[in-house]
């Protein structure tokens, strides 16, 4: 039995104290939190690489199902994955450590801004735009992947090709979660698929369905409640609350559609300034991590660092509920027959959507020129082809951004 056990990393793993566990998750989405630079989608390609490649803690099917899962809450999208993928591998506590290291890099950075370096000018930095190029080599070595396992086939290359399709032609917010639904659809009528066993674990293994409804009914107490709270206090905290949670709980596809929730809930409410609002995005879109975070920048110029902690808890903290909260309910409807067909429709969707996003606004907004062209593709060869390190690629893109400017 323990030589079994010695050869199957599975079981060792399974076996790992659960501290170590979490400390894991931790470290490694803090290496993520410090190298990804790029948008949502290039987190995505992170992820990938990190998750699925390096790590194997779960495979192209599993994070192609829970990157879809996603995509249909409202929050911060990216970041939803990353607590998922924490919860599948420590539980509860595990979402919260993936979360807190992939968040905590991007908000001291934006704090620091706020509170020391606001005449910052970050077009001024070349490494910038050799950052951005990295995110394409990353987003097209992850699609790449994922195509070749889960787009394979008449049918699935189909579903890939019209979803691209139709995310580059009718452009709006609700596109992605129309196109993955009508794609299950698709793929449960017309996909002939076997159900194995191995390809129904749930993500939520460890959360019960007690403590996925606890989620769900606090997401909506908090969304109820605190609007209620602030009108009838004076409390600057509650006010903060609110309208950061409000915003963490409305927005559908995260990154830069929170945006304008953001701006009507602080400069259209004379809270922060036009300028200094524009002065925070451009920060905002220079450090690694998710754009959420922008809101730590807010909260700063608001109240301070406690406003920057509350304005940056609150604005994922609908997010992190409602991923606790759906995970125990997907494991048990996940079982269900015909749905293996639909998933693969899904999936297929999936690489088509994040095709269209390696275009536009990866591609259209990063590669300007013929040396961009060549950078790209020696960042992307670097990472297909010799194996180097992501980390020592992105190194190696600033440094050619900075050389270059």
């Amino acid at each position: 039995m323990s030589e079994n056990l010695m050869s199957n990393p599975k079981q060792r793993e399974q076996l790992q104290p659960m501290h170590r566990r979490l400390a894991e998750v931790w470290w490694t989405a803090l290496k993520l939190g410090l190298t990804s630079f790029g948008g949502p989608v290039a987190h995505l390609g992170y992820f990938h690489n990190m998750y699925v490649k390096r790590k194997q803690w779960l495979d192209e099917k599993a994070y192609a199902e829970l990157v879809a899962l996603c995509q249909f809450l409202p929050g911060p999208a990216s970041s939803q994955v990353g607590i998922g993928i924490g919860i599948q591998r420590a539980g509860l506590w595990g979402g919260a450590a993936a979360w807190l290291g992939f968040t905590l890099p991007s908000v001291l950075l934006l704090i620091l801004f706020a509170m020391f370096i606001q005449g910052f000018d970050s077009t001024q930095i070349g490494a910038l735009q050799g950052l951005k190029l990295v995110a394409v080599a990353i987003v097209a070595q992850a699609v790449m992947g994922m195509a070749g396992k889960l787009a394979s086939g008449t049918v699935r290359a189909g579903i890939a090709l019209g979803s691209m399709a139709v995310v580059l032609l009718w452009q709006s917010i609700w596109i992605q979660p129309a196109v993955i639904a009508v794609s299950g659809l698709v793929g449960y009528l017309i996909l002939k698929e076997k159900t194995k066993a191995e390809e129904v674990k749930a993500f939520a293994a460890t959360l019960s369905l007690k403590s996925g409804m606890i989620c769900l009914i606090l997401f909506f107490v908090l969304l109820l409640g605190l609007p209620v709270l602030a009108s009838s206090s004076s409390l600057s905290w509650i006010s903060i609350a609110d309208e950061f949670y409000r915003t963490g709980s409305l927005v559908f596809g995260g990154g830069h559609v929170v945006l304008p929730l953001l701006e009507a809930g602080t400069v259209q409410q004379g809270t922060v300034s036009a300028n200094d609002f524009i002065a925070g995005y451009g920060a905002a879109q220079a450090v690694p991590g998710p754009l959420f975070t922008f809101a730590a920048y807010l909260g700063t110029l608001m109240q301070g660092l406690p406003g920057a902690l509350l304005a940056a808890f609150f604005v994922f903290l609908p997010g992190f509920l409602l991923v606790v909260g759906i995970l125990p309910v997907w494991s048990r409807i996940r079982q269900y027959p015909g749905l293996n067909q639909a998933l693969g429709g899904v999936n297929a969707a999936v690489v088509g959507i994040l095709f269209a996003a390696l275009y536009d606004p990866i591609w259209t907004s990063t590669v300007i020129n013929s040396l961009d062209l060549v950078i790209a593709a020696v960042l992307f060869l670097m990472l297909t082809v010799w194996k180097i390190p992501a980390w020592a690629v992105v190194a190696a893109g600033a440094a050619a951004g900075q050389l270059l400017l």
